[in-house]
């Protein structure tokens, strides 16, 4: 049809594509377009479009609507494909072993590999993203989603955003699935993958998860000693009884170099998950030494993945294990999970 027999298209094919490709026509997101009686029906395509650039959207077209003749009101419906995006689930079987300061490291690594990255605080009752990734403001609600934030080049949902600092979350189960199910169910748009970091243990969440979001696999986090070691496989042992692979096992704060003399000690022993990794029959991914700089740059909200010093380099090359046993490379991902 022509542009003087679509007047409507011909409006609709001047406004900007709000991902920047473009017109709506040439992105092609325009699918059908009618007057009649007065009424203009538009359907437009909204695949990989945030809440806020729909609704951004949909506020030009009304605009631009109003000054076509013939149209007295205007009805528009938008459709999308239903995206799907690898979940990876990272976990420990007790707190402390520094699992929410892998989780932001591996998520920041990966995004500057090209990934399109979601990150999910999944730790309902210990939130600590908002101060490790520096993003602590609270986000926004639009079309009953919430809009998670970005930071360091990966977007960021925590509950610790949408609650009052400090303020002590005593919840029971069914309030942290509620909790979990808005997180994990906000608009994350084109992120092609969400790395929830859980809470220690074996509880509610985890439960949750996997049984409405069953991830693609799951990362072990465990520093070397042996104590930590038995609650880790404790964790393996709960994602393998509910069929979720266990891609990983990474062994955190594995040495000390005395930054006086360089000397390196093992305050937590070592290669004690290398071991255990071994036993179990899982990929040991690495370790991760006990430095000051992971330590300063993670309470700063500055992690080490998103610079350029040698505890980046571990990061990236720790996300890149972690896409090979997914069997993914950094140029795009292939497992799905809604």
């Amino acid at each position: 049809m022509s542009e003087a027999n679509d007047p409507i298209g011909a409006v609709l094919s001047a406004i900007p594509d709000p991902a920047g490709r473009g017109s709506l026509a040439g992105a092609g997101r325009i699918a059908m377009t009618r007057l009649k009686d007065g009424i203009a029906t538009i359907m437009l395509d909204a695949t990989g479009l945030s809440a806020e650039q729909r609704a951004g959207l949909e506020r030009q077209v009304r605009a631009a609507m109003i000054g076509v003749k013939g149209v007295i009101d205007t009805r528009i419906a938008m459709t999308a494909e239903k995206r799907e995006r690898t979940i990876v689930a990272i976990g420990s079987g007790k707190g402390g072993v520094g699992k929410s300061t892998v989780s932001a490291n591996i998520a920041i690594a990966l995004g500057r590999l090209g990934k399109k990255v979601g990150l999910v605080d999944a730790d309902i009752y210990g939130p600590s993203q908002p101060r490790i990734m520096g993003q602590s403001a609270r986000p926004e609600l639009v079309d009953e989603m919430i809009v998670p934030l970005p930071a360091h080049g990966v977007r960021m949902l925590s509950i610790g955003q949408l609650i009052e600092p400090g303020t002590a979350v005593a919840w029971r189960g069914p309030m942290t699935a509620s909790a979990l199910s808005n997180l994990m169910e906000g608009d994350w748009g084109d992120c092609e993958i969400l790395i929830v970091d859980l809470p220690p243990g074996t509880g509610d969440v985890q439960m949750t998860l996997i049984q409405k979001w069953k991830p693609a696999g799951a990362v072990i986090v465990s520093t070397p000693q042996d104590l930590a070691l038995i609650d880790a496989m404790r964790a393996i042992d709960m994602f393998r009884k509910m069929d979720v692979k266990v891609i990983g096992l990474i062994e955190n704060m594995a040495g000390y170099a005395c930054p006086h003399c360089g000397e390196v000690s093992d305050p937590f022993g070592s290669g004690g998950a290398q071991a255990a990794a071994g036993v179990m029959d899982i990929p040991f991914l690495g370790r991760i030494p006990l430095t000051l700089e992971i330590r300063r740059a993670s309470d700063a909200g500055s992690p080490p993945a998103a610079g350029e010093g040698e505890e980046a380099a571990l990061f990236r090359e720790l996300a890149k294990k972690l896409l090979a046993q997914l069997g993914q490379g950094a140029g795009g991902l292939h497992a799905a999970h809604p």
